[in-house]
């Protein structure tokens, strides 16, 4: 069987990009496709051969790739796939579009519904510079929200990393998906069951990361809260914080670690589509304390695994960081669970289950 791994774009690393590579090093022999491919910002695919489109004869495209999206749909339509048996798709917006032939199967790993087209708002706010030319690029995605729904028909399949995007996969396009949590890789994660007297919160201080209400509900309890990572948010962050909240900035994979497995609890205040901070922190045998919508719905078991707080409010988050304190937790089953659940064999068994199940319907 002649299989082809596509994703949108590889010019960073996010997200998306590590359930990428976790395919292609599944799948050696596959041949890769993307829009465009820049191999010093994205993961490292070795000297694997990676086919674009014409978008990478275009100056400046892989730095400026977002200004590309009216191109993206013809430039994958463009793709000649017709000599493949199994198409799989990786994608957030775009790759989903690609051609098949007649007889081939294609399984779409669909991370989100095509966000910019479908929650325009939000990325408006996320992206401030672009909301001065909000009417012309409203009549844009206008346009684009047409394409994206009748592209959205090519996959057989899709796959959802949980039930928040299934729901918005069969909402918006009409298709059901599969929910296969994505994994991580739990060797990376060092398993401790003593914890030092410290919170951790682990993000981009970004606004929709909410790391205000974790701030503020640490200011009023004088617990000790570390927060890692960089941002725009991060200067108005520290003029609100007091002595007993850190910041300690962009730390190593090591550090990181450390941080991860020492932890009382990690924090996540966000409403995140999936998130990965929380699977993490229970591969280090660490429970979570997360804003009780999204992801973390899937993967998270309330009073075994973590404690959920119902509102993104400073006082919501007090009331489940004390009731954390009173919860004798097993460092060890937490873990447990995290690895039999989230690991890269729990993944792969479901997923080329599905693959066989697809590829054998005629």
């Amino acid at each position: 069987m002649k299989i082809a791994l596509v994703h949108d774009y590889l010019t960073q690393k996010g997200g998306a990009e590590r359930v990428f590579e976790l395919l292609c090093k599944r799948y050696p022999e596959a041949d890769v496709y993307t829009s465009l491919y820049d191999p010093k910002e994205t993961i490292d695919l070795g000297d694997r051969a990676v086919s674009t489109t014409f978008l990478q004869n275009i100056p400046g495209a892989t730095k400026y790739f977002r200004l590309m999206a009216p191109f993206y749909f013809s430039a994958f339509r463009a793709l000649d796939l017709q000599e493949y048996d199994l198409i799989i798709s990786s994608s957030t917006s775009f790759a989903k579009a690609v051609r098949k032939k007649p007889t081939a199967r294609h399984i779409c790993f669909c991370h989100n519904v095509t966000r910019f087209l479908w929650d325009t708002e939000t990325y408006l706010r996320e992206y401030g510079d672009y909301r001065y030319f909000a009417p012309l690029i409203e009549q844009v995605f206008e346009m684009m929200r047409k394409v994206d729904l009748s592209y959205a028909q090519e996959p057989d399949l899709y796959i959802a990393n949980s039930s928040v995007v299934a729901r918005r996969i069969k909402n918006i396009y009409g298709k059901k998906a599969i929910v296969i949590n994505y994994p991580i890789d739990t060797k990376r994660f060092v398993f401790s069951d003593t914890k030092e007297d410290f919170y951790l919160a682990s993000a981009r201080m970004i606004g929709y990361k909410r790391l205000d209400i974790i701030v503020e509900a640490f200011n009023w309890l004088g617990w000790r809260l570390l927060i890692s990572g960089n941002g725009p948010e991060r200067e108005r962050l520290e003029s609100k914080a007091l002595g007993n909240v850190e910041f300690v900035g962009h730390v190593s994979d090591a550090e990181r670690t450390q941080l991860f497995s020492k932890a009382r609890s990690v924090i996540v205040a966000a409403l995140e589509d999936y998130g990965l901070v929380p699977v993490e922190a229970n591969a280090s045998g660490t429970p979570v304390i997360a804003f009780g919508a999204g992801g973390v719905l899937d993967t998270q078991i309330p009073g075994k695994t973590g404690v959920f707080f119902k509102r993104q409010t400073p006082d919501s988050l007090q009331t489940a960081l004390l009731e954390a304190r009173d919860i004798y937790w097993d460092y060890g089953n937490i873990r447990n669970h995290a690895i039999a659940h989230f690991s890269e064999e729990a993944f792969f068994s479901k997923v080329e289950q599905v693959i066989d199940q697809t590829c054998a319907v005629k």
